[in-house]
């Protein structure tokens, strides 16, 4: 070991380094230590680490070691502290001996563990901690030869005991390099919790109380729990946890006594940190319960937080999903000093959440993790875990025949052959949707655009409005502009309305809400605007989503024409305009709502900022109905006498539904000449071998089938239009004047 010493305050390693065992310093103290990439150096904290070094990252200051939880709790420091370090020359390793620090049911090979630190550092009392489907194990280095820090390799021998080490110091479970995405809520936190334990003078000198509770809130899945678990095990604070239910007690004033029992006993131990998880359970709106319990748990709470009695150095950490249901008088300073949103992560938050959570994976060279994280939108830290565990179980599904459940240890080859591909992970992301969107998930319908047929400038105008911002959302930057959060697509029935939202949702990759207009529709008073409410509050918190109304014009008719309905449409309106251009920001929501009488919607929905583009799809020329005739034949067994082009001749008048039952009809009528009353299934297989559908065929269908236009319904709709285009200039020249 060299004799030159330098002290450098340690700060917490980057998500890409994390259970590496290396530790990055600058290049300027790596001179002075006369140290190169990959040379090893201990870290004298408490107690003493050893660890790889690499060069710091360009934006670090000087004075500072990254090193992540591991390394950090076998150096006995935490981050913010100041650790000595040095350069170590360490031997090749013949064999270490490891000791689980507790009981473990599961048996480990040793050829996964040398794996996992080959080429790292060890020497004894080393804690080593193991991934294992999302579950860490941790060990401990009981002895290795010869003594002093070695490197492992190939040819090292490991033994593995199966009783626990005795007196091992427990391993963090959750460290902050296993939290992803949250670097600055978790940096609020850290200056709220950590400062006043470790620093009391800064805040005596500044004649300030400590923050003494800190509130997270936000979606289920996001880390608010991990966030306090994390808090805790780095600040070697005495850890509490409340579960809201287990304090509840069915006798008078044993819910208090065990409050007051675990705040004295958090004073008696202090620094103590007090985890309460869902504190709406506990803490509810006084006014709003019917039980008595509730009621005094709440006060109980009230005074224990910002009572007569100083609490001394007890922090309250308490996280919700429902942070409008806890009582207001919580949630002022003094009690609840913050409240701290933890929410749905963005693109390079669900990058770093997927490094974390295949940390310890086998993945192959074919799997791009910036990719996954520009597909996994609304995905929270809960739904991205479940995806890295289900494509690990994908990957175990390959090899299981190869396994014999009887042996007493897996075959090595297998073990080293095992690794996760692309496959397991699409086929993974296929069965988990965003837990946000579980209750209103659609299945994204598999339609794709070449089966729109015609349609070519509402088809490019629903492109430009929706899939341009996600896919080009620099160019609207450039232009200084937003683009378009509102469109309806208005026609005659059939001409494929449904269906390009269909095609937009699946080509876009954005999450999808589909919703039928009355089936928002409640009878009970504030219960349709709370439907419409969560429908936006959804979309938001899984964005981008597309939600799409059909049939519009049932739920939100012109206001003033209806009655006798307790004007329950009238409140739905005036809901979704709030949602629509209200003051709170709607995010990436996209609202596309479609119908056929566009003449019956609200004015005030079809206004700029709200649904502000109107796209008509109307009933297909000649070249489009070949088009769609083209879509809906393919596959089929037609003669060569089928001429598509005489067939969109002959169907003027026709919309996309109508040629689609044409193509069925022709089937059908094609069956019917070829399958006879009474035949048997293998005589029914002889006779169509020889199937084909003829020209034939599709004129007794057009025949059979009426078109749009011979049941009125296009010169109905043409006199629907022009009302509608006439009410809406009306309506643009009276706008102005009321706004």
């Amino acid at each position: 070991m060299s004799d030159k010493k330098i002290e450098l305050r340690v700060a917490e390693a980057r998500h890409r380094d994390a259970g590496r065992g290396i530790a990055r310093i600058s290049q300027k103290i790596m001179s002075q230590l006369n140290l190169t990439s990959g040379d090893i150096i201990s870290i004298k904290g408490e107690t003493l680490a050893t660890a790889i070094v690499w060069p710091g990252y360009p934006d670090d200051p000087d004075d500072i070691i990254r090193i992540d939880g591991n390394v950090r709790n076998n150096a006995g420091t935490s981050i913010g502290e100041r650790v000595k370090i040095s350069k170590v020359e360490a031997e090749k390793a013949e064999k270490i001996t490891i000791a689980p620090t507790e009981e473990v049911n599961v048996k480990l090979s040793t050829e996964g563990i040398k794996k996992m630190i080959e080429g790292r550092p060890i020497s004894k009392n080393q804690k080593i901690r193991v991934e294992f489907f999302g579950r860490p194990i941790n060990y401990k280095v009981v002895s290795t030869q010869p003594k002093g820090t070695v490197i492992p390799d190939k040819e090292t021998k490991i033994e593995i005991k199966e009783k626990p080490v005795k007196g091992a110091e427990e391993v963090p479970d959750v460290t902050y390099e296993d939290i992803g995405g949250l670097e600055e809520e978790l940096r609020k936190v850290r200056e709220m919790i950590e400062l006043p334990m470790k620093k009391p003078e800064l805040f005596q000198k500044l004649g300030i109380e400590p923050p003494k509770g800190v509130l997270l809130h936000g979606p289920p899945g996001t880390g608010k729990t991990l966030i306090a678990k994390a808090v805790a095990n780095e600040s070697d604070a005495n850890f509490i946890s409340i579960g809201g239910p287990e304090i509840m007690s069915k006798f008078y004033g044993e819910s208090e006594k065990k409050l007051r029992e675990l705040f004295e006993e958090a004073k008696e131990n202090s620094p103590s940190i007090i985890f309460i998880d869902e504190l709406d359970s506990i803490a509810p709106k006084r006014e709003e319960v019917s039980g008595e319990v509730e009621r005094r748990v709440v006060a109980q709470l009230l005074s224990l937080m910002d009572g007569l009695e100083a609490r001394g150095e007890v922090v309250v950490i308490a996280t919700t999903n429902q942070i409008n249901l806890v009582d207001p008088a919580l949630r002022r300073p003094g009690r609840f000093d913050r409240e701290i949103e933890i929410g749905v992560p963005s693109k390079e938050g669900r990058r770093e959440i997927l490094e974390v959570h295949t940390r310890g994976m086998p993945l192959s060279d074919g799997i791009d993790l910036d990719n996954y994280a520009e597909r996994t939108h609304g995905f929270v830290g809960a739904d991205i875990e479940s995806l890295a565990k289900e494509s690990a179980m994908n990957a175990l599904r390959r090899i299981i025949p190869e396994i014999d459940i009887e042996a007493d240890e897996v075959p090595a080859d297998v073990i080293e052959d095992l690794e996760i591909e692309k496959n397991d992970f699409e086929s993974a992301l296929k069965e988990i949707e965003p837990s946000a969107m579980r209750e209103v998930f659609v299945e994204v319908p598999d339609v794709e655009w070449d089966q729109v047929g015609g349609l070519k400038e509402a088809t490019q105008e629903l492109k430009e409005s929706i899939e341009w911002p996600l896919s080009y959302p620099e160019a609207f930057e450039k232009v200084a502009t937003s683009p378009p959060r509102g469109i309806l697509l208005y026609g005659p029935p059939g001409t494929g309305k449904t269906l390009m939202a269909k095609a937009i949702a699946n080509e876009s990759e954005a999450n999808f809400i589909s919703v039928k207009g009355p089936e928002l529709l409640s009878k009970w008073v504030g219960e349709s605007e709370k439907a419409v409410r969560e429908t936006f509050r959804k979309a938001k918190q899984s964005s981008p989503t597309i939600i799409f109304f059909d049939e519009i014009d049932s739920l939100a008719p012109r206001r003033g024409g209806t009655t006798g309905d307790s004007q329950v449409t009238e409140r739905v309106i005036s809901q979704m305009l709030t949602e629509l251009d209200g003051l709170e920001e709607r995010g990436e929501v996209v609202v596309i709502a479609a119908t056929n009488r566009p003449d019956l919607i609200d004015p005030a929905l079809l206004r700029q900022g709200r649904l502000e583009r109107h796209i008509e799809v109307g009933p297909p020329d000649k070249e489009a109905r070949k088009q769609i005739f083209k879509i809906h034949t393919e596959g089929k067994p037609l003669a060569d006498d089928v001429d598509l082009e005489k067939l969109a001749d002959k169907t003027e008048g026709y919309v996309g539904s109508d040629i689609n039952g044409i193509c069925k009809e022709a089937s059908m009528v094609a069956l019917r000449e070829k399958i006879k009353p009474g035949m048997d299934r293998e005589e029914a297989k002889e006779a169509l071998n020889d199937l084909e559908l003829t020209m034939d065929h599709f004129e007794k269908a057009i025949n059979k089938v009426r078109s749009s236009d011979q049941r009125g319904e296009l010169e109905k709709y043409e006199e629907i239009s022009e009302n509608f285009e006439s009410k809406r200039s009306e309506d643009e020249t009276i706008e102005p004047s009321i706004a």
